[in-house]
């Protein structure tokens, strides 16, 4: 019996191993299939990295295939990115300034390789913001503090131009340059708010100024229209109008009169002539 059972055993031990052997070569197919390729997002390009050097050879977004185990993809963000940088400086009437500045920028895509071998991927810190906090001092040195509010589109054109020239030297590509606030001195803000009221003042008085000075013309004109009508109703007046206006008067008496004198009088009994009346 035993004879008999020993090969059953040792049938079901080779299935065993066998199955096993199956499953590890399986896994391992498996596993090195899984890592036989890799995906770069949308919007990225790939970098292969082999035993930590990095090939020039620069891919697009996609599926690639890689060596298991030897080669990785690193990926480079190409779309544009913001950067915000806190810069303080003094302008040229040395007045301190906190100037905040947000940048637009993005990677050419050809050069990734050179920026990802002498930079690495931390080139934001590395190159942006030392570069955007040397530019914005520089700058605002040359601006009185009025003039950096007054002429912000001016001054962040200016910074534009020098830090995408900066920038270029490393294939970095300056999109926008937002300047988000400028920050002065407590006393300073009063004394530009304190200004501005005085401006406003000053504009109130001067508006004032012309609302009288046109008041008085209007007055002048007015009463030089009422001269002139004057004139022209002195010049419509003649003989023949007065003898009208006369015998307009006495038509209107004579209508009252009850054909009765009054028998008290206390003066001259005023002349109406009846005839030239009725010849009217």
């Amino acid at each position: 019996m035993e004879t008999e059972t020993n090969p059953g055993k040792k049938k079901n031990s080779v299935k065993m191993r066998g199955l096993t052997t199956t499953i590890v070569v399986a896994v391992l197919v498996v596993i090195v299939g899984m890592n036989s390729y890799a995906q770069v997002e949308y919007g990225h390009v790939g970098l292969y990295k082999t035993f930590g050097k990095l090939n020039s050879n620069v891919l697009s977004p996609g599926i690639h295939f890689k060596i298991p185990f030897i080669q990785n993809v690193i990926q480079v963000n190409t779309q544009v990115t913001k950067a915000e940088t806190d810069t303080s400086a003094s302008s040229k009437d040395l007045q301190p300034v906190s100037t905040h500045v947000a940048v637009n920028y993005s990677v050419n895509k050809e050069s990734a390789y050179n920026l990802m071998n002498n930079i690495g991927g931390s080139f934001d810190s590395i190159i942006i913001n030392p570069a955007v906090q040397e530019i914005v001092k520089e700058v605002t040195a040359r601006y009185q503090a009025e003039d950096l509010i007054a002429r912000r589109d001016v001054v962040a054109g200016e910074i534009s131009e020098h830090l995408t020239q900066r920038l270029a030297k490393y294939d970095l590509i300056v999109n926008e340059i937002n300047i988000v606030n400028f920050k002065f001195s407590d006393a300073f803000n009063q004394s530009i708010e304190a200004k501005q009221v005085a401006q406003q003042q000053a504009l109130k008085a001067s508006n004032d100024l012309k609302r009288i000075e046109i008041e008085a013309k209007q007055k002048v004109a007015q009463a030089q229209a009422e001269a002139e009508a004057l004139k022209l109703k002195k010049q419509e007046v003649t003989p023949e109008l007065v003898q009208l206006k006369q015998i307009e008067v006495q038509e209107k008496a004579l209508e009252k009169w009850d054909g009765k004198l009054p028998t008290v009088t206390g003066g001259a009994t005023p002349f109406i002539d009846i005839q030239s009346l009725t010849n009217k």
